[in-house]
C-alpha cells in the first residue's frame, strides 16, 4: 500500500483554481447566480464541454453548487457556494497582481521573440 502525502495549502488551492477556465467561470458566479447557457455567452471561447467539466469539477470540490427547478422544462442554476465565495479576495489579489505586471510581462515576451528571430 502507498502512503499517501498530504498536499500543501498552496497545492490544494491550486488544485481547485487551476486550468484555463475555473477562474472565468467563478468570476461570473460572483456577479450572480447564472444559468449554463449564460455561463456559456458570457465566457468567450468555452466550449460547452470544458464548462461543463469546470462546473462538474467545481461542485464535487464544493465550489459551486447546482439547483434544479422543476420547472417545464426544468431551469438548472448554478452559483458560488460559501466556501466557494471565500475565494473571492484570492481572485481579486490575482487580477490586481495580473493587471500591474502584464505590462512588464508583454515586454518580456517581445524582448525573448526579438532574441529568437
Amino acid at each position: 500500500m502507498t502512503k499517501r502525502t498530504e498536499l500543501c495549502p498552496v497545492e490544494t488551492t491550486a488544485r481547485i483554481l487551476g486550468g484555463r477556465w475555473r477562474a472565468a467561470v467563478l468570476e461570473q458566479l460572483f456577479q450572480d447566480v447564472k444559468r449554463f447557457s449564460e455561463l456559456k455567452r458570457a465566457i468567450a471561447g468555452i466550449t460547452q464541454r470544458a464548462l461543463s467539466q469546470q462546473l462538474r469539477e467545481l461542485q464535487s470540490a464544493g465550489i459551486v453548487e447546482r439547483t434544479v427547478y422543476p420547472d417545464t422544462p426544468p431551469r438548472v442554476v448554478y452559483a458560488v457556494t460559501p466556501l466557494g465565495k471565500s475565494l473571492r479576495p484570492l481572485l481579486d489579489a490575482m487580477c490586481h497582481w495580473g493587471k500591474s505586471h502584464s505590462a512588464a510581462m508583454t515586454l518580456k515576451k517581445l524582448r525573448a521573440s526579438d532574441r529568437q528571430h
